[in-house]
């Protein structure tokens, strides 16, 4: 398996937990409900965000992936190629299509579960559950549901290297210090996330 097993998803972020999201994604996140997934050094790696961002602005991406060594290796899966391989996949197969439908209402659900909000009623994301437009929302549901849930999820988590092996991305440390995103800067989070 490539994926530790510490799944919470309805654990409460304490005010450590939102420092080191803070210091992993290098701005405040917004909308924080729960962490969903930690790495075994204890770092949050995946959370809960509401589905309306506290200045309204109505967000469908539930769960969300914080730790910049699993962001990283997803994104070099994204460049891979296996996104474009995934939707021709689903194309062709009933059986991964059904199961891919079965993530998107199981997506919908978790996230109603939270609050109702009519400006995306019926979306969920990642391109679910017509083609694969974003691996870092399947390997984040994935992550934070359980083997089994997204299968498509399932097979990045199988996909990417050992993230978490080569010790903590850093995020528990003196404030001061970034993150270790394996690259010399953290990017700059674009608007619109959490």
């Amino acid at each position: 398996m490539s994926s530790p097993d510490r799944t919470t998803l309805d654990e409460v972020p304490t005010p450590q937990d939102l420092a080191v999201i803070q210091r992993q994604l290098g701005r405040p996140p917004r909308g924080v409900v729960s962490i969903a997934h930690r790495c075994p050094c204890g770092c949050p790696t995946v959370v809960r965000t509401e589905p309306r961002l506290p200045e309204g602005t109505p967000f469908p991406t539930t769960f969300y992936a914080t730790c910049p060594r699993l962001t990283g290796a997803v994104s070099t899966l994204e460049s891979s190629g296996l996104m474009r391989q995934m939707t021709e996949r689903l194309l062709a197969d009933a059986a991964l299509r059904h199961d891919y439908v079965r993530a998107h209402e199981d997506y919908l659900s978790r996230r109603e579960a939270l609050a109702h909000v009519p400006e995306i009623a019926g979306v969920s994301a990642g391109g679910m559950p017509n083609r694969v437009k974003c691996l870092h929302v399947l390997v984040a549901h994935a992550l934070a549901a359980g083997p089994g849930v997204n299968r498509l999820g399932d097979e990045a988590i199988e996909a990417l290297p050992q993230w978490w092996t080569d010790g903590c991305c850093r995020a528990l440390e003196d404030p001061g210090t970034p993150a270790d995103t394996g690259t010399p800067e953290a990017p700059e989070a674009p608007e619109g996330r959490p």
